[in-house]
């Protein structure tokens, strides 16, 4: 499986990377900044040059030639403003939905965020509001796409050892998850077909990933 990763040097995408690397499938880690590249060789991926904040679908296509997937991982990172927040973790999610149109790939996974689903609150932070807002039209922008799509919103992200066992449904409640159980949900996501046009939720659990995720389809 070639599977193309939107935002390559984060840190789910690298420990996406390394899993699927792992298993013997070729990941491939689009990034911004040439200096990230030696990072994500190291985690058994292939960098490519790619700013998703300037590419055009053309362009962006091109490096999806023969995937079998792709993911969308990328984010405007902490210390960004508003702006960003609108131009990567909309926009380029929008873009990379448009390439994988222009290069036939239909299975396209995005990695959004819980809380999209209300409005920001009164006194919500400007640039965390922007960021919601952001993930939830990333998230309708895929609806309206003919491609075999699933919403991941996350909980709170840890850095913690994976534990292998989850709770993923279309409303998990919150809680935490470890990046690197993500990225284990991801790769396990890749494999189900039957789980494409789902928004699904993901915190820790007591459901082995595999079982959770074949739940997820009915």
């Amino acid at each position: 499986m070639r599977v193309v990763i939107a935002g390559g040097h984060g840190k789910i995408a690298l420990l996406l990377q390394r899993h699927l690397a792992g298993r013997g499938d070729s990941a491939v880690g689009l990034i911004r900044n040439p200096e990230q590249a030696p990072t994500l060789a190291a985690a058994g991926a292939t960098p490519v040059i790619c700013d998703l904040e300037h590419a055009d679908a053309a362009e962006v296509a091109a490096h999806l030639a023969d995937a079998d997937a792709v993911i969308f991982a990328a984010g405007a990172g902490p210390g960004s403003g508003a702006a960003r927040k609108d131009t990567v973790d909309r926009a380029a999610a929008a873009l990379l939905a448009d390439a994988a149109t222009r290069a036939g790939v239909r299975r396209y996974l995005l990695i959004s965020s819980m809380g999209v689903d209300a409005p920001p609150s009164a006194g919500t932070d400007e640039v965390w509001a922007a960021y919601l807002r952001a993930k939830k039209a990333a998230e309708d922008d895929l609806r309206g796409r003919d491609l075999a799509w699933t919403a991941l919103r996350p909980g709170q992200l840890t850095d913690d050892q994976p534990t292998g066992r989850v709770t993923l449904t279309r409303h998990a409640g919150r809680g935490a998850i470890s990046r690197a159980d993500v990225a284990h949900v991801l790769v396990a996501l890749l494999e189900e077909p039957g789980t494409a046009g789902a928004t699904l939720e993901l915190v820790g659990g007591s459901t082995p990933i595999a079982d959770a995720v074949h739940a997820a389809t009915t």
